[in-house]
């Protein structure tokens, strides 16, 4: 039996969640333990635990930071009436949204002054999706998944437009979307794509991967949305089996009873070290052949937030 791995490129960290982690760990450098984090930074459970050994704390609410503290708001976002809870504690915010999702907060905001109904398709108590609709409330309701599509009712006196979380399927939101369309063919597109480049080039490399693969292993928590996606698309396109997975000390051997080839991928949320460390352990297990299979090439950065930069340049870091 010729044992082998398939790697999925891209994978991993994106842009956002590159600069997300570094607005925390430089946030530290810079001013020391502790950092308050609003919300984990990113979904994924070794970055977080990583953070909180050199002193960030993490709070679910903006009222557990004692008033006058920094706090960091985390990559998914967070509604005004956040921002406004904040000021009122007199906090110092270092907003580390990611700017693909700030994106989405602005035409909530730019239909919302059109007076328009806005379908935000994505998934309920979701943070994204909490800090988009605090946008506009009053005009947002989410829909969610493909009954959320065929369910939901609008006002027929107001224009209807659509957006969308920035981690889903991109099949399943297309689907929705023509679902949709169909009930009100007047509904509006968003200006350009809402689902994030990351998103969507970790799900095409992973359909490249599937079809040929016995077993597809993802490395990404399970509060991680589109790490989630990424094992729900693998098997629509031809996985024989696929699980989610945060360490390689989880995988299983009944896992690898007749499997050959094995296609692995990570959420835009892991950090290489844990792919590196399932790698190994495939190869110890006999599948030490690995071969990338790369869908496209990815090089895109954002700066940190302005308000970190201005802090860091004062203490000329």
């Amino acid at each position: 039996m010729a044992k082998r791995v398939l790697l999925a490129s891209p994978r991993g960290y994106c842009a956002g969640v590159d600069r997300a982690v570094i607005t925390v760990e430089k946030a530290l450098d810079l001013y020391g333990a502790p950092v308050y984090v609003r919300k984990q930074i990113v979904h994924n459970k070794h970055v977080v635990a990583t953070l909180e050994k050199r002193g960030a704390i993490f709070v679910e609410d903006t009222n557990e930071v004692p008033e006058g503290a920094i706090v960091v708001f985390s990559a998914h976002g967070v509604s005004p009436a956040v921002h406004e809870e904040a000021a009122q504690r007199q906090l110092k915010t270092i907003d580390a949204t990611c700017p693909l999702v700030t994106k989405v907060h602005q035409e909530a905001k730019r239909f919302a002054k059109d007076d328009m109904q806005i379908l935000l398709i994505g998934h309920h108590g979701h943070e994204e999706v909490e800090g988009t609709a605090g946008e506009a409330p009053e005009h947002i309701t989410v829909v969610d998944g493909l009954d959320g599509a065929r369910n939901v009712q609008v006002d027929p006196t107001k224009k209807v437009a659509w957006l969308s979380q920035t981690t889903l399927s991109v099949d399943e939101t297309l689907e929705a979307v023509g679902i949709l369309k169909e009930r009100f063919p007047q509904l509006m597109d968003p200006p350009s794509d809402d689902i994030c480049y990351a998103t969507q080039n970790r799900q095409t490399a992973i359909k490249q991967i599937a079809p040929q693969a016995d077993l597809i292993l993802v490395v990404g928590s399970t509060n991680s949305s589109n790490s989630v996606r990424l094992v729900e698309v693998a098997k629509e396109y031809g996985a024989k089996a696929g699980y989610l997975i945060d360490y390689a000390s989880e995988v299983k051997d009944e896992w690898f009873v007749g499997v050959e080839t094995i296609g692995v991928s990570s959420g835009a949320s892991v950090p290489e070290i844990l792919v590196t460390d399932l790698l190994d352990e495939l190869a110890r297990r006999g599948y030490s052949d690995v071969e990338t299979v790369t869908a496209t090439e990815e090089s895109l950065l954002f700066a940190i937030p302005p308000e970190l930069r201005k802090d860091l340049r004062a203490a000329g870091k």
